[in-house]
């Protein structure tokens, strides 16, 4: 039987409470049952990410890979039908799945991500040519995004309202067209929906290969969203940060093939989500205190410098 990382285990507690308890219970039999099932035996140490355990695991035709039980949360869902989709186009290859369980057997990859790639631009040529190959037809039953644009906005015109905060009007009104003009006409592409560098892994079979996808369907520009928040800490020593935030524009547009407008609109809509996030629940890395106000700080000038058109 596995043992499930204390670490991962305290956290999940905190996030989900008592059913999280609940579900960690279960972790170690489920995953016994599968292997069982599905022909492997555990061949490594015990891994984690933000919702599920990750299994190294030997025994399969396919060569090593990895069983992945993630916590029963609708935002996991949809992540097998887009691996399932992608058939290891950009994208890690997915060999079983377990709907009920929230379970799949996946091909293994490196757990270097790119992330711990330095050149900022090697980091979003990478993410941007990934883009491009993640955007594919999307399959009936995924999640729209086009149906999240009233909710998205109700939400930006009450956080603007309720809330303290610096962001000049025209900020705010900014992400909120974006989200009535941009959000409502998207295409039926399948998207990752949370592409950053950490869910982006070194592999064989190709150099780089996605994981965690969400399984949206909608503007491929979306992503450039997630991608700059990840990258904002990277920012912010940047001797010119407007410069900064705008070369990430330009060479994620260019790669991923997207219209820099869009790209930027949606960035935008990202960062006013985020400014109003972290004034309601903190930040991962920040959850209150003078670190917490200084990157909201950050947050809401990298929201001025987005509504810019440059």
């Amino acid at each position: 039987m596995i043992v499930v990382p204390e670490v991962f285990a305290r956290s999940t507690v905190e996030r989900e409470g008592d059913p999280g308890a609940a579900w960690l219970a279960t972790v170690p039999g489920i995953v016994k049952e599968l292997l069982e099932r599905w022909g492997c035996a555990a061949d490594g140490e015990v891994m984690y990410g933000g919702v599920g355990v990750v299994v190294p695991v030997r025994g399969r035709a396919e060569g090593p890979a990895v069983l992945k039980v993630s916590f029963p949360h609708p935002g996991n869902v949809h992540e097998p039908d887009a691996f399932a989709a992608w058939a290891g186009r950009g994208a890690v290859l997915l060999y079983e799945r377990d709907d009920e369980r929230f379970a799949m057997l996946l091909e293994r990859v490196r757990t270097a991500t790119l992330a711990e790639v330095e050149d900022g631009d090697e980091v979003v040529t990478i993410a941007g040519r990934l883009s491009r190959r993640l955007a594919v037809p999307a399959p009936p039953g995924l999640p729209r995004l086009r149906e999240r644009a009233d909710a998205w906005e109700e939400e930006l015109r009450g956080d603007a309202e309720e809330l303290r905060h610096t962001l000049p009007r025209q900020v705010v009104d900014a992400a909120v067209a974006t989200a009535r003009e941009l959000g409502r006409d998207q295409p039926d592409t399948l998207v990752h929906g949370d592409l950053h560098a950490r869910n982006i892994l070194r592999a064989d079979r190709e150099p780089w290969l996605a994981v965690d996808p969400k399984g949206y369907v909608g503007d491929p520009a979306y992503d450039a969203g997630t991608l700059l928040k990840s990258r904002a800490l990277t920012l912010l020593g940047a001797d010119d940060l407007r410069a900064s935030v705008h070369r990430v524009l330009d060479v994620f547009a260019e790669t991923a093939e997207l219209d820099r407008t869009r790209v930027r609109r949606w960035a935008q809509f990202h960062a006013v989500q985020a400014a109003f996030w972290g004034r309601r629940h903190g930040f991962r890395i920040a959850r209150g205190g003078p670190r917490l106000d200084g990157l909201t700080q950050f947050v809401d000038h990298l929201a001025v410098l987005l509504t810019e058109r440059a």
